[in-house]
């Protein structure tokens, strides 16, 4: 299948195989495509958590609308953005940076000391708003991925974040829920969607072209 049909059989599975476990492999490859994903500024201002732990998973279904997908699922990804950007994190990715490249660019310590003198200085929700949106890219190429691998993905944002930082201990971190990624294999049994033809708005209401 190429990536359009992919995206086709794709849909938000709402009754998942508890019997069926996602190899590791897969979920390693899933995990990889959200790391790979694009961030503003290559900060990477996020973290992925990775929940098998049955009981674990079973806390975060009380707090997440009951949703079953949690637990019949095999693997729960949260994706976890910064609370804030500080000197520290921004510091520590952009040594990284030359580190990895293993040379240092005027232009790119010039970059540096932009966002030093720019992203600290914001309000922390500000800052935790924007790294959440950074997330989300990763967490679209997540879901894209589990595509490919023929996984099934159900993205969720009916949980209570605050909750939820506190069974994973996320605060601690610095880091706060953003939105969660259960993976898993459909069962058709049970699941009043898997028949449905997927809805999306045609190109001409979606997409406007200026020449």
């Amino acid at each position: 299948m190429n990536l359009i049909e992919l995206l086709t059989w794709r849909y938000a599975s709402k009754k998942m195989d508890p019997s069926r476990a996602v190899p590791q492999d897969k979920v390693d490859r899933i995990i990889e495509a959200a790391r790979l994903a694009p961030t503003s500024s290559g900060l990477q201002p996020f973290e992925i958590i990775s929940v098998t732990n049955p009981e674990v998973r079973a806390r975060i279904r009380e707090i997440a609308w009951n949703q079953a997908q949690i637990t019949d699922g095999s693997h729960l990804l949260v994706f976890a953005a910064w609370d804030n950007y500080t000197a520290d994190r921004i510091n520590h990715m952009f040594d990284l940076t030359n580190e990895v490249r293993g040379a240092r660019n005027e232009g790119w310590e010039n970059y540096r000391q932009q966002l030093l003198n720019t992203y600290p200085q914001r309000p922390a929700e500000v800052n935790f708003q924007h790294a959440a949106r950074q997330a989300y890219i990763a967490f679209s190429a997540a879901v894209i991925a589990a595509a490919e691998e023929k996984v099934d993905a159900t993205p969720m944002e009916g949980f209570d974040p605050d909750k939820l930082d506190e069974i994973l201990g996320l605060r601690a971190r610095g880091l706060r829920s953003a939105v969660i990624l259960p993976l898993g294999y459909r069962q058709a049994e049970g699941d009043w969607l898997v028949n449905l033809t997927k809805v999306r708005r045609p190109l001409d209401q979606f997409v406007t072209e200026v020449r």
